[in-house]
């Protein structure tokens, strides 16, 4: 008797160990699940340029547009930048004018066509069908929509500039102007548009490619623009004199 008591004892004692060990198990299966989001928020809180939160394709709106600058299509890709360099190089390299290029262009297509349509009863063809070219209604009006827009935005921007509301937007306005206006000097309209549409082709294709290397430069950068001007503000800006909040107050119940 005294030892099958003994054994019933050691099944019981073997159970309550095992239903420990579960609850134990299960205990450090919850706090490793507890702590999965906090490496996941950590994750989320990496340095990302520009604050973005998205991957590159949807910062560029994720349709067409960002495939072409991603180069998703290379033939696209490709083709628009081709297109983009021989306007560059007939306009800029070779001097040519925009009339006299649409002018030369539009002889040669009436010629080709032209002749074409008459020499084809002599040899027998089929005339070319040319198709009729009709500007669509609702396009031209969202885009005229969309760029009323934009112009507005822009003007109520520098509205709020002018008022004197905001003395960081002013002096970073004025730094972009500045710079624009020494870049402008070193290049024409033409220039300038063909440079800024070769880097949209090529900067977001290769940050796509190296962001976990480029971000944290960036970070590092950015940390030490924020030093600097945190020194500029306490030696520059927090002793320029500003105005009462009460006429602050006046403007824009007045807006």
């Amino acid at each position: 008797m005294s030892d099958h008591e003994d054994k019933h004892e050691e099944s019981l004692l073997e159970k309550i160990s095992e239903k420990v060990k579960g609850h134990d198990l299960s205990s450090s299966s919850s706090d490793s699940d507890d702590d999965k989001p906090s490496e996941s928020s950590m994750k989320a809180k990496v340095f990302r340029l520009f604050g973005r939160e998205r991957p590159v394709h949807d910062v560029f709106g994720g349709g067409k547009q960002a495939d072409i600058f991603l180069w998703r299509n290379k033939k696209i890709s490709a083709g628009a930048l081709g297109v983009a360099t021989v306007i560059w190089v007939l306009f800029e390299l070779l001097e040519y004018h925009l009339l006299t290029l649409v002018c030369h262009l539009l002889i040669l297509a009436l010629a080709l066509l032209f002749l074409w349509s008459n020499a084809a009863t002599f040899i027998h063809k089929s005339p070319p069908r040319i198709p009729e070219v009709q500007i669509p209604k609702d396009p031209v009006l969202d885009f005229a929509q969309a760029l009323r827009f934009e112009i507005n935005r822009g003007f109520a921007v520098l509205r709020d500039i002018a008022s004197g509301r905001d003395l960081k937007k002013f002096l970073s306005v004025i730094a972009g102007l500045w710079v624009l206006s020494i870049v402008g000097s070193w290049c024409n309209f033409l220039t300038l548009f063909y440079i800024v549409f070769v880097l949209l082709h090529t900067l977001p294709v290769l940050y796509e490619k190296y962001e976990d290397k480029v971000d944290p430069l960036t970070e590092k950068a950015w940390h030490e623009i924020k030093k600097q001007y945190a020194v500029f503000d306490a030696k520059v800006l927090s002793k320029i004199p500003k105005r009462p909040l009460k006429e602050k107050e006046k403007e824009k119940k007045k807006d």
